[in-house]
């Protein structure tokens, strides 16, 4: 090991932390306990890198490949680092993993006795993402969701120990929602990545080809099929917003606060009139606070 390699291994650890502040929503807002706030952190170190390795977006240089013990010759292979980072995974329940961010995460589970389904969920739906481009229903799309947003919303409630079958469901009409919203914003930065999240039946009747969605401006068709599947985020917000009203405290806030994120996110679409191609419509800090309130007081 040389002298240098501990600095780009905490430039890598922080390079992906910093990326919570781009969020839709708070990930560990400063009104949370301490403990809550270091453990959320630690979840979503994890849920980050994952999905940058599933993505290609790691930092340059190949620190997070070495860590993981992946030969260089391999460290641009998705498949190979996420194979590496499920074996570090299992190191967090059973051993001492190599990977700092999920040195960072092993206090967390022993601390919340979490379990390791959810974070192999994480992983799954990046695997799936190097196999799975297109998805010809929305049932198709929601099945990816259950893997690739749910289960942070299920750590979430396991680290806050509040977890019980009926929050589970709510939590999960939740995370489906907020991730079919990003899909929503991120329809041109995903098609450079040679992915679409819009349901192939649902284009289909809005007559809508893969060649609309390269364009610089959003048609009319498209938009047409982003205001329709906007909707059907905001109704699985809604039907998840009691999960707010379950709770009691500053975990209702933190809660309220996911719900007010997509709700924000689905209403800044609205307002650019679903033309998402130029590059994603994003909430201004007013609107997430009136929806905030609004879903505090249980009136969305």
């Amino acid at each position: 090991m040389t002298a240098s390699t501990p600095a780009r291994t905490g430039d890598a650890e922080r390079g992906t932390l910093d990326k919570a502040a781009d969020e839709n929503f708070p990930v560990a807002p400063f009104f949370l306990p301490r403990a809550w706030r270091d453990d959320l952190m630690a979840v979503y170190g994890f849920a980050r890198l994952v999905d940058d390795i599933g993505d290609g977006d790691l930092a340059p240089g190949g620190a997070d490949a070495r860590l993981l013990g992946v030969d260089p010759e391999e460290a641009e292979d998705r498949v190979v680092l996420l194979d590496a980072f499920e074996a570090d995974l299992r190191r967090v329940f059973d051993g001492t993993p190599h990977h700092p961010l999920l040195r960072r995460l092993q206090p967390t589970v022993r601390r919340r006795d979490l379990a390791p389904e959810p974070f192999l969920g994480l992983i799954a739906a990046n695997r799936q993402d190097q196999l799975v481009s297109r998805y010809e229903t929305y049932d198709d799309l929601v099945a990816y969701c259950e893997l690739s947003a749910n289960p942070v919303g299920r750590l979430v409630l396991a680290v806050t120990g509040t977890s019980t079958p009926e929050r589970i469901r709510l939590s999960d009409s939740i995370c489906t929602a907020l991730q079919i919203v990003e899909h929503l914003q991120d329809v041109a930065e995903d098609l450079g990545r040679d992915r679409i999240y819009l349901p192939a039946a649902d284009m289909k009747r809005f007559h809508v080809q893969e060649a609309d969605l390269a364009r610089k401006t959003t048609g009319a068709s498209v938009r047409a099929l982003v205001a329709y599947e906007a909707q059907r985020a905001r109704d699985l917000l809604n039907e998840g917003a009691p999960l707010v009203g379950s709770v009691h405290g500053r975990l209702k806030l933190l809660l309220a606060g996911f719900v007010a994120g997509g709700r924000a996110a689905i209403a800044a679409i609205a307002a650019a009139e679903y033309d998402v191609l130029p590059g994603p419509p994003k909430p201004g800090k007013g609107r997430l606070l009136r929806e905030v309130g609004v879903t505090l007081r249980g009136e969305g």
